[in-house]
């Protein structure tokens, strides 16, 4: 495959960038590395020399710099020119996939996800793993040395994802104050709406709280939300990775199954599934995994990604707008807020989950400082790039660790389990939930699903 291939139809994008340098300080491996070449402008100019023919695609140089990118796209909002550099990596990665394939660990982690059965065996297992804390007890007894480091931020990550001790912060306060009563039904935000809900792969197998979380507390505010059979895996990682012809067959199986259903929103609890979703457009702007790339973009898959990406909506961008949730009972706790790369710069969603938290009378929601940098984990970014990947992770866990908040929250499944992970390492004693699951536990504690527990 050609780089000229893959970018034909956004070769006018990549000469957007005038190199202007707005986007250095945001990317996370220039700061810390400070080499040209993986800067966001760098990578540019490398995809320009392969599309010129000056560079070969297996080369060194266009092979290390675009796999050192995180994908996390915070130079995309500081970018005068509106360069879609996200759109650009995947196709860049596609090139560089085809040129060279990636190592074991990334084809694995790919195959597991993309094929149900091998995926639900794999995922059953991990959260046996994770119920015999097993996880845990390894990880304390392997030495933190760099040989090991993959090892103990796997572990970590598995036990990091498991069910955050919400029962144990203490109310303020009868369980259902005046203030907390149900709000009118003609006031509430999902009146009238039907949504359906994707529950994802690793999101439903890992944290399968978290989508029932989110159901619950739709339905308390009006929306009917909708079972959605035959629904599998976003494709993000295989997109990331520039596995695009697989990535355009996961997306065709979400697009028929969401559209058979009348559905006013397609919801995700997932920022990097929400990004991937929405970018389905772009995905299938010229056919579908089967096709050749010359579809008409106004008919076919084409036409029937972009009715579905204008569908997708994060949870806290219908229960963060004009019209607010319901309130909920005291949850008196301090909770620092980090925000997604993928929601906050792949998406643009930004105050909504903050204001969705306002429902939860005395929640103290504090900003973790540089928020907007990455965490380091990226998809599998973490486990394939470690000594970045873990010097970012360090830095987003100091971050948090500076906040003095006993609990952090992030609207991500890879976030949360790589924030968890790190904390974990480093011996922190700091919770790591969804912001869904506060709102959630508020809504339990007022008795918005039958008797307050």
């Amino acid at each position: 495959m050609k780089l000229e291939d893959a970018l034909s139809a956004q070769e006018e994008g990549l000469l957007n960038c005038v190199h202007c340098g707005f986007c250095l300080s945001s990317c996370p491996t220039y700061v810390r590395l400070g080499d040209e070449a993986d800067s966001p402008r760098g990578r540019l100019h490398l995809m320009r020399a392969v599309v010129e023919g000056r560079l070969e695609p297996d080369s060194p140089a266009f092979q290390t710099h675009i796999e050192r990118c995180l994908g996390c796209r915070a130079c995309e909002p500081v970018c005068p020119s509106g360069v879609e550099y996200g759109m650009l990596l995947e196709r860049a990665r596609q090139v560089a996939w085809s040129a060279r394939r990636p190592g074991w660990t990334t084809r694995l982690l790919l195959g597991l996800v993309a094929h149900d059965r091998v995926r639900s065996v794999w995922l059953a297992g991990s959260r046996l793993l994770r119920w015999s804390r097993i996880p845990d007890m390894v990880l304390r007894l392997l030495p933190a040395t760099p040989r090991l480091h993959t090892v103990r931020l796997a572990l970590a990550m598995l036990a990091g994802s498991g069910p955050p001790p919400l029962a144990e912060i203490r109310a303020r306060g009868p369980e259902r104050e005046p203030g907390d009563a149900p709000a009118a039904e003609s006031s509430l935000p999902g009146e009238g709406r039907t949504v359906g809900l994707l529950t994802g792969c690793v999101q439903e197998g890992l944290f399968a709280r978290v989508n029932r979380a989110t159901e619950r507390v739709l339905r308390a505010n009006g929306y009917t939300v909708v079972t959605v059979e035959g629904q599998g895996c976003c494709g993000a990682l295989h997109a990331h990775a520039g596995a695009l012809d697989e990535a355009r067959r996961l997306s065709e199986r979400n697009v028929t199954a969401f559209e058979a259903m009348d559905l006013d929103f397609v919801v995700t609890n997932a920022a990097g599934c929400g990004a991937a979703m929405r970018d389905y457009d772009h995905l299938l702007a010229h056919g579908g995994s089967g096709g050749d790339g010359g579809e008409d973009p106004g008919t076919g898959w084409a036409r029937q990604g972009r009715a579905f990406a204008s569908k997708v909506r994060d949870v806290s961008e219908l229960l963060g707008g004009e019209i607010r949730p319901r309130r909920g009972a005291s949850l008196p706790v301090r909770v620092a807020y980090d925000p997604p790369c993928h929601l906050l710069h792949g998406q643009g969603v930004r105050g909504f989950p903050e204001r969705m938290l306002e429902a939860v009378p005395d929640l103290e929601v504090v900003a973790v400082p540089r928020g907007e940098e990455c965490c380091g984990g990226a998809g599998i970014y973490g486990l394939t790039q470690v000594e970045l990947g873990g010097s970012i992770g360090r830095d987003k866990v100091e971050a948090v660790r500076r906040t003095e908040a006993p609990w952090v929250a992030t609207g991500n499944p890879g976030c949360m389990m790589q924030i968890a992970a790190g904390l974990r390492m480093e011996g922190a004693h700091v919770h790591v939930c969804h912001p869904v699951e506060l709102l959630d536990e508020s809504y339990r504690r007022a008795g918005a699903y039958g008797t307050p527990a």
